[in-house]
């Protein structure tokens, strides 16, 4: 049987496809990507009752998304494309009913900052701010990577085969602690965190790239692991 892997999607609150609508959305390559490993996707748009609807899926997928508010003022110059509000508590219910159910998750970019949330860690709300020195991370879509390199033993590693990679980059906010449950398994050439994980238990994973466009043998290579683990 084909895992079922829920994948959460945007919610577009503020008229920006057609005034005076709300609008669900999620690029399309994250169910493309779920597909060609052999999984199914599913969508999970908001909606009451999130620890159900975990129940009827084999695997988590949080994408990317909007930007997590920080807790201090930044400078004017510094903008902040925020989640909305409801779809960021149905994200955490879900979140939190899968991890309490032991499913594979795999968290990416957004997803990865709010997995980093869910086990006590830290965000840096912008990297040119927060981390001086810092290479740029908000790189163009297709042709925009920069290197990593994962650490050595972790499952990661594994799965990719390899101790450094290029990654797509499009990201002006990451993880600045991992919390205590969760080890860093990637970083950029400038120290930013690039990937976590859970080094026990079920999969779970997040990276801060996005391997749903990347379309190289890490990318395959992660996308069948998260599907094999569902299964």
């Amino acid at each position: 049987m084909q895992p079922s892997v829920g994948i959460p999607i945007c919610q577009d609150d503020r008229g920006r496809f057609r005034p005076g609508r709300t609008y669900h959305y999620v690029h399309a390559a994250y169910a493309a990507a779920i597909s060609r490993a052999g999984g199914i996707p599913l969508y999970l748009p908001e909606q009451p009752g999130a620890s159900a609807l975990v129940s009827r899926v084999d695997a988590l997928l949080v994408p990317g998304g909007g930007d997590l508010a920080p807790a201090r003022p930044y400078p004017p110059h510094v903008s902040f494309d925020l989640v909305p509000a409801a779809q960021l508590e149905f994200d955490r219910a879900l979140l939190e009913a899968a991890l309490g159910r032991g499913l594979p998750v795999l968290g990416i970019c957004y997803g990865m900052q709010l997995l980093a949330l869910a086990f006590a860690g830290a965000l840096h709300h912008d990297i040119a701010s927060d981390v001086p020195g810092a290479g740029p991370h908000r790189l163009p879509e297709l042709e925009g990577r920069h290197e990593i390199r994962i650490e050595p033993g972790s499952r990661l590693a594994a799965i990719a085969g390899q101790a450094e990679a290029r990654v797509g980059s499009r990201h002006h906010q990451a993880v600045s602690d991992a919390g205590p449950r969760l080890r860093v398994c990637a970083r950029a050439s400038d120290g930013v965190i690039e990937a976590i994980e859970r080094p026990d238990g079920a999969f779970c994973l997040g990276v801060q790239w996005h391997p749903e466009t990347d379309a190289d043998a890490l990318a395959d290579s992660l996308f069948r692991a998260f599907v094999s683990a569902a299964s």
